[in-house]
């Protein structure tokens, strides 16, 4: 739920932004020199505290714009407050639950609970590392065309978990010399850009994966199996003797199930 409230407010942060920008193409002159030279650090803060005329002036297009740049500014304050507060929330679930995931290059707190979210409550039902891997879409399909045999991009998994991986290949090949050393060997092996990032993508689930499952799985308690049913309460009820059904000296017979259905009845003797 907070990860659903966090992309909301990013989509909509992001909305307003634009929106802004483009009323700052049609402002007054003066009033978009004065912000054009700004970042979006200070343009926001400025905009947000422009003054709100009061009257019959607020009319004119150049007060109407004054004042839809400063409700935008605010809207964006607002909502950069609440995702600042969900990032805090998402990072305190993360290292409470999966610690492990903050530690290795590359996987922040946004990446890690996209991870999380797509192994669910029981990642232990996943068998092995495989069916993670085409659960976030990098699992490669293999086809062939004459004597060519090649692998191809898998569209399917969850989307946000495929990004999330890519985010963690991109920042690993900037800061960590493993992978930058992996890249530099498989280019030289004739590998394409593409094709590498593919590989890298598929390492990093394996590692996620790996690191999930050696701290989920616990030790069966004793005296209790996950696997098997528990027993009914109740009696199972009355049970029939052999034979007493009619049908023991019919199952030995070589019958159609519908004619053991009409012994059964009495059709036929």
């Amino acid at each position: 739920m907070l990860k659903l409230a966090k992309d909301s407010a990013v989509k909509a942060r992001s909305q307003a932004i634009n929106q802004l920008k483009a009323v700052l193409v049609i402002a007054d002159p003066a009033l978009r020199e004065r912000l054009s030279s700004l970042g979006n650090r200070e343009v926001f803060p400025t905009c947000a505290c422009l003054s709100l005329p009061d009257g019959d002036d607020a009319d004119a297009v150049a007060q109407a714009t004054r004042i839809t740049l400063s409700l935008l500014a605010q809207r964006i304050e607002q909502l950069t407050g609440q995702i600042d507060e969900l990032n805090q929330r998402l990072t305190r679930l993360v290292e409470r639950h999966a610690p492990q995931l903050l530690v290795p290059v590359g996987i922040g707190p946004d990446s890690a609970v996209a991870l999380l979210i797509i192994m669910g409550d029981k990642p232990e039902r996943l068998k092995a590392e495989a069916s993670f891997a085409a659960l976030c879409g990098v699992s490669p399909g293999e086809y062939s065309s004459g004597r060519r045999s090649s692998r191809r991009l898998n569209h399917g998994g969850d989307r946000q978990a495929n990004a999330a991986l890519h985010r963690i290949v991109f920042t690993r090949l900037r800061f960590d010399p493993r992978t930058q050393a992996y890249y530099e060997r498989r280019t030289q092996e004739g590998k394409t850009r593409r094709e590498i990032i593919r590989c890298l993508k598929r390492y990093a689930a394996r590692e996620v994966f790996n690191l999930v499952r050696t701290v989920s799985t616990d030790p069966p308690v004793i005296g209790a199996s996950s696997t098997t049913k528990p027993r009914r309460s109740g009696p199972a009820g009355p049970r029939r003797a052999a034979g007493q059904d009619g049908l023991e000296p019919v199952r030995g017979l070589c019958c159609t199930p519908a004619r053991r259905s009409r012994v059964r009845g009495g059709a036929r003797r």
